[in-house]
């Protein structure tokens, strides 16, 4: 995943000096700072940027938000105070070559200098042939010739506002402008390095049918499935997601045959059929982008919702969790498959679009508490490049969003603590909702220690007392907790949760040595505030049913909704 073919030295400093008349010193030392790329760090993928590790605290703009530097121009300090370090911006096809070979880049330029001017990176989004599986961001000239760059058809022939997936000219336009942004881009900007990812599209598919019935795609799914996805399938045979090895082990792993023999007559084989072309379209204009200049990419998926019955209700073929081995196999030049996430079960989606060691980037999703609660747990527990809320500009400043802007803020200032942890599994996080009883609790083990960790709740417990565990948990509420184990001692940034300890093993009972709240400078520095004991840290006062539980009956209590640090030291008894 390395980009060698960007690594910027001295050495042509030097050629630049010596025709000059000026020559470097023997002593100086040549350096060299490579591109952006993902790296394997531990057990997860890491985006590099100029040479060190950038923890993604986006904000997807709105669609349109990119189009206009003027429109986009007062909300540039507003996403900087709210902590936000990484703008995901679109740039489409229609804007970028109006006319056919005819390149205007001014959005890309303006977008440079305006997050340069604003210390913030970007991740460019190609709107091209596709945007949410409909054909809306292409330029005039490609709209009108629907014999050129032909749509995809319904089973009764009426055509679709879609590009079949089956235009080799379609596909061949999309990335010859693609490829000339790219070469541009690196020309502007491969020494800066401000953009540092790149979204292919935006949410593809079929929507309507489960495939496309254009003259083009139906001699397609009449034909043998190509050689290509079926030696792939059987190089990873041990190693298919479920849902694919269901889908071919029904017809008895066919190593030949039509897509319904080898895949069955059901939907099933019509959505590996779109996957299969929705892939090998968009790989190629990604490797034609990529030759030019090969910055980290990835694509979106919109996700299949509770109330959709078939493909069609969800766009067919796209990267859903689902089809994920389908798009391995057909585009290995896209890095990472994301999901929007904008249903409830964060955690139960997240883990679905990890599996198969694919790095973790959610490029759309909420903002707010919620929001709050979903990048920890992204970042914390599953290894995320990044998280970024949708539309965010838009109300960055307003009320509702102030827990996520704070978090946001925190998490910025120890950006650096959070992605070694992540190299080196020295970090957790839980995801707590008072509306799901399977969710109000939740356990981190980091070294040997059992972080127990509860959504703020109130009640009595044992004989009456009040207890500030168990009891009533506000079906609204949300929390959310990060953890840090560091030699000394254990960081936590947390909301609306409370954290008890427990060991790993035996039945040592974990007390808490010193407790201490803070927070950390501009430099990254922390800033120790109030030393917590007492009330701060006390509990449950029935500590006879608590020992016998194994617990102390002191734990640290986030029962806030602003989130905060707190750094303890253990110790056992």
């Amino acid at each position: 995943m390395k980009d060698r073919n960007k690594l910027w030295s001295l050495g042509l400093a030097t050629v630049l000096l010596m025709a000059g008349g000026c020559t470097p010193k023997a002593s100086e030392e040549t350096t060299a700072v490579e591109g952006p790329h993902l790296e394997k760090r531990g057990g997860v993928t890491q985006l590099i940027v100029e040479g060190k590790p950038w923890l993604a605290l986006g904000c997807e703009l709105g669609n349109s938000t990119s189009s206009s530097r003027n429109y986009l121009a007062p909300y540039w300090e507003k996403l900087k105070d709210s902590g936000v370090n990484t703008v995901l911006a679109v740039v489409s096809w229609e804007q970028t070559e109006p006319a056919e070979g005819q390149y205007d880049f001014s959005v890309v330029d303006n977008l440079l200098a305006d997050a340069r001017a604003n210390d913030m990176k970007l991740a460019l989004l190609w709107f091209g042939s596709w945007k949410n599986g409909i054909t809306s961001y292409t330029p005039t000239w490609v709209k009108k010739d629907t014999q050129r760059f032909p749509l995809a058809q319904t089973p009764e022939g009426k055509p679709l506002p879609i590009f079949t997936t089956l235009g080799k000219e379609t596909c061949e336009a999309d990335g010859k402008a693609f490829a000339a942004m790219m070469r541009h881009l690196k020309e502007v900007d491969a020494r800066q390095q401000t953009v540092v990812m790149i979204q292919m599209e935006n949410e593809v598919g079929l929507h309507g049918h489960p495939r496309d019935y254009c003259q083009l795609a139906e001699a397609a799914y009449q034909s043998a499935v190509p050689q290509e996805l079926i030696s792939w399938l059987t190089a990873h045979r041990e190693t298919l997601l479920d849902e694919t090895r269901q889908a071919w082990e029904a017809n008895g792993c066919r190593t030949e045959g039509t897509w319904e023999q080898v895949f069955g007559p059901a939907d099933r084989a019509a959505e590996i059929f779109m996957a299969w072309h929705y892939a090998t379209y968009m790989d190629r204009i990604t490797a034609l982008g990529k030759a030019e200049y090969d910055l980290p990419t990835f694509v979106n998926a919109w996700i299949v919702q509770p109330e959709d019955t078939r493909p069609g209700n969800y766009p067919s073929g796209g990267p859903q969790a689902q089809n994920h081995d389908i798009w391995r196999a057909a585009a290995p030049h896209i890095d990472i498959l994301s999901p929007d996430i904008y249903l409830n079960d964060f955690p139960t989606i997240l883990a679905l679009y990890s599996r198969a060691n694919n790095p973790v980037f959610i490029p759309e999703s909420r903002a707010g508490q919620n929001g709050a609660a979903n990048a920890a747990y992204a970042i914390g527990a599953m290894g995320a490049i990044g998280y970024s809320p949708f539309g965010f500009e838009r109300n960055c400043d307003d009320d509702s969003n102030a827990t996520f802007r704070d978090f946001y803020k925190k998490a910025g200032s120890i950006a650096q603590q959070i992605l070694t942890a992540q190299a080196e599994g020295r970090i957790g996080a839980a995801w707590l909702k008072g509306d799901n009883p399977m969710r109000v609790k939740d356990e981190i083990c980091l070294g040997d220690v059992r972080i127990e960790c509860e959504l703020v709740s109130s009640g009595m417990r044992n004989g009456g007392a009040p207890q500030l565990t168990g009891g009533t948990y506000d079906p609204n509420a949300m929390g959310y907790v990060i953890a840090i184990q560091n030699e000394n001692d254990y960081l936590f940034l947390g909301s609306n949760v409370r954290v008890t300890f427990l060991p790993k093993e035996g039945n040592d009972i974990i007390g808490l040595a010193k407790v201490t709240e803070g927070d950390f400078d501009e430099k990254g520095n922390w800033q120790e505030g109030r030393w917590l004991n007492g009330d701060e840290i006390q509990l449950r006062y029935d500590l006879l049913y608590a020992v016998d539980e194994g617990f102390s009956g002191q734990g640290l209590n986030f029962g806030r909704p602003e989130p905060g640090f707190l750094k303890v030291e253990l110790f056992r008894y």
